[in-house]
């Protein structure tokens, strides 16, 4: 049983994207898209940083940052992806025959 994959249009800086996007997975794109825009609007609105190029680029370093400071900061990111991979692995056995 194959997962299915639909187009999700989401907004980021007044620009309209279409995504391809397992179903189940929806909700998690939307609010990424969302964080990604207002994060985007904030460094466009200080003026600083001008170009939707840079912007983003300046807004993936700020995310990336936050994330390894988090990670260091006692979140275990090791945890985090072996939960992920636990999840992908049931995935996956669910829709893969079941030997006799």
């Amino acid at each position: 049983m194959e997962r299915s994959v639909e187009p999700v249009k989401v907004h980021i800086l007044d620009k309209e994207f279409l995504i391809a996007c397992p179903e189940d997975e929806k909700n998690d794109l939307m609010k990424s898209a969302s964080y990604l825009d207002q994060r985007m609007r904030e460094v466009r609105k200080s003026g600083k940083v001008v170009g939707a190029d840079r912007i983003a680029v300046m807004v993936a370093l700020n995310i990336t940052h936050e994330m390894l400071q988090t990670s260091e900061d006692g979140a275990d990111i090791n945890q985090l992806v072996q939960d992920r991979i636990q999840t992908m692995s049931q995935r996956i056995a669910s829709v893969l025959p079941k030997k006799d």
